[in-house]
């Protein structure tokens, strides 16, 4: 009679746990960055905006105004435009919401992704690295946290993924 042990692998619960819980932590602290970029943009609170949205001030122009790069005259065209305050905005604030509160992940890694993308080719080329910057490192933990559903710890994720909507749409999980 051996007695041997078999190895078992730890339970995936055990494992991956803390991973999910540190996504979590960079999905808020991910939001907070947006959210916070949203409500000075709006209010003007001088963080860097002096002036916000409210009291007429473009949140685009400045920014885009004074881009350079291969795409500067898209970009200079768009500045000031309100339809481009109007998306910048909105998804400001709504990935923002969306991040903080773990819901909506999925939509929020697809719209954030275009928006940093967008970010990242008008600020081209950036100053310490020719290709990678934050807007890269930002959308790639966007896509990590929906990948791995990360609104289900310290956010509200596993109650909005139960609503009857979302479960008829998987895309809005």
């Amino acid at each position: 009679m051996s007695v041997e042990t078999p190895l078992r692998p730890s339970p995936p619960v055990a494992s991956e746990r803390p991973a999910l819980y540190a996504l979590a932590a960079g999905r808020l602290f991910l939001g907070w960055t947006f959210f916070w970029a949203f409500v000075d943009k709006l209010f003007g609170l001088g963080r860097p905006a002096e002036k916000g949205w409210l009291a007429g001030v473009s949140p685009s122009e400045g920014f885009l105004g004074h881009t350079q790069g291969p795409f500067k005259e898209i970009f200079h065209a768009m500045a000031g435009m309100v339809w481009v305050d109007a998306l910048f905005m909105f998804g400001l604030g709504g990935l923002g919401i969306a991040l903080l509160l773990g819901i909506c992940l999925r939509l929020a890694a697809i719209g954030g992704t275009v928006l940093l993308a967008m970010l990242w080719a008008a600020s081209l080329w950036p100053d310490a690295n020719p290709f990678m910057d934050m807007h890269w490192i930002y959308a790639a933990m966007l896509i990590s946290a929906a990948l791995a559903d990360a609104g289900r710890p310290l956010g509200l994720g596993r109650f909005w993924e139960r609503l009857p909507l979302i479960r008829r749409h998987p895309l809005l999980r």
